[in-house]
């Protein structure tokens, strides 16, 4: 524990003595992460209603490096996880212990979760007409970037995006953003018309094919990329830009669990504790994200407001008021 944090303590509440870290671990290792992890989804529903009706869900996976060595045969802890990009929510995980794993844990979920009339977008990983089915049967629509793991989907849409391109009869939008001295221009293409798509009943309510291509300059120098996409939902190409940028959201929740949190450099030696805390650090994302919402701190670091509701209890007072402020937590 760090000396700023144990003289809040002493100075606050007159504690001057703590568990050491071993101790709470000792302590997790009581905890049902199975449980733990239901109620957790549950606590989502009950508080937040129905979050993924009409939002982005987007559901991706995430290795915890160093888990490696928990186990004799050296598989390592994945966790898939449900991310409402809109909100900034997390509304439930679920684990695997090997990367290609990901797609059975994918479509377990699914099972755990209310995505009814949502959009469901996944890497390429998860592009196949199994998940495409259970997405469809848990009531939402799926967005899937198509690669060379569906080879002959995949240069069906390329040829035909291209020959369009040359012909000039294929819908467009275009955004473009600076940042740091890079310029990143975005061109997303869409087409619902698609009865000349070979093998398209094998993807249950196949409806939109798209395109996306991302030209990059800085410095003079130029790069540029295509990604291709399915998708059940009718969409536009402004409507395919769209939700495919707020598929990045649960990237960029990763991201915060190992920054703020250093998930992947935490060394505790029990997978099941592994499992308590990765949950336990997105529950406390979820709160953050709701402080930060509905006290419209916007462009507050959450790194800040966790220092400030840590180590002044006026603060932590207003983060606790905040919370109680919502109808559903009552």
């Amino acid at each position: 524990m760090s000396e700023p944090t144990q003289q809040m303590l002493h100075r606050e509440f007159w504690i001057n003595r703590y568990p050491k870290r071993s101790q709470f671990y000792n302590l997790l290792k009581l905890v049902d992460p199975e449980k733990f992890k239901h109620s957790f989804i549950r606590w989502i529903q009950n508080v937040f209603g129905e979050p993924a009706a009409n939002k982005v869900v987007s559901i991706d996976g995430k290795t915890i490096r160093g888990t490696d060595k928990l186990t004799k045969d050296g598989t390592i802890l994945n966790i898939v996880s449900a991310y409402v990009s809109e909100l900034k929510l997390v509304i439930g995980s679920h684990e695997c212990t090997d990367k290609p794993d990901e797609r059975q844990a994918f479509r377990e979920l699914l099972e755990l979760l209310n995505v009814k009339d949502a959009i469901v977008v996944a890497d390429a990983l998860h592009c196949t007409q199994k998940t495409a089915k259970a997405v469809i049967e848990a009531g939402a629509d799926y967005l899937f970037t198509v690669k060379n793991n569906v080879p002959s989907l995949k240069a069906q849409i390329e040829n035909h995006i291209q020959s369009a391109l040359q012909s000039g009869e294929i819908e467009f939008c275009t955004t473009e953003e600076q940042n740091g001295g890079r310029i990143e221009k975005r061109t997303a293409y869409a087409e619902t018309n698609i009865d000349w798509l070979r093998g398209k009943d094998k993807w249950m309510n196949i409806t939109t094919i798209g395109a996306i291509h991302r030209k990059f300059e800085k410095n003079g120098k130029t790069s540029s990329e295509w990604h291709y996409y399915i998708s059940s939902a009718t969409l536009d190409s402004t409507q395919l830009l769209s939700n495919v940028r707020l598929e990045w959201g649960v990237e960029s929740m990763h991201w915060l669990l190992d920054v703020h949190y250093a998930e992947d450099k935490t060394r505790v030696w029990d997978m099941n504790v592994q499992r308590l805390l990765n949950t336990a650090r997105k529950i406390a994302l979820n709160l953050l994200h709701v402080y930060k919402s509905a006290d419209n701190n916007h462009k507050t670091p959450l790194s800040r407001i966790m220092r400030n509701n840590l180590f002044d209890l006026r603060n932590f007072a207003s983060f606790l008021g905040v919370l109680r402020r919502l109808d559903k937590l009552d």
